[in-house]
């Protein structure tokens, strides 16, 4: 002998309000991993970076030199955020511009410069300091910003 169950409309509204009280609740225990909220920022790197200077003498008595930013290559990630801080070690003044990103400063022996910065686009960012552009000029005073 079988048994017939009878639905009526009213339980099957019952049954889509608990449903519903159910997932809402399920979202609302999970609303931080499923939509990262505006009070939680995503958190800025810090790179530092230093000034640095090669020097050494020739056979025939000549001091060469090269400046160079350290480390010369530095990996972001696409939409990080950048805390870039150069100290200045060597040579008095070194002013900069970072190719692609419309960023500009100038480091100064025994000053540090920060500039901020979000990673928006893939790419690889030259650093490149205006007064050791070449050879001639104690350079060429190239760094790289690789962003994956």
């Amino acid at each position: 002998m079988s048994q017939v169950w009878i639905v009526k409309r009213k339980h099957l509204y019952l049954a889509a309000v608990i449903l519903l009280l159910l997932l809402s609740g399920v979202l609302y225990m999970n609303r931080g991993k499923i939509v990262p909220t505006l009070a939680e920022p995503t958190p800025e790197r810090t790179i530092h970076m230093v000034v640095g200077e090669f020097k050494s003498t020739t056979k025939d008595g000549k001091t060469i030199e090269a400046y160079r930013w350290d480390p010369g290559t530095v990996v972001i990630q696409k939409g990080e955020r950048i805390k870039l801080s150069i100290y200045g070690v060597n040579g008095d003044s070194h002013p900069f511009l970072i190719e692609g990103l419309n960023i500009s400063g100038e480091v100064k022996k025994g000053k540090e410069t920060i500039v901020h910065f979000t990673a928006d686009q893939e790419g690889t960012y030259r650093i490149i300091c205006m007064t050791h552009a070449d050879i001639a000029h104690n350079g060429p005073m190239i760094g790289y910003l690789v962003v994956d």
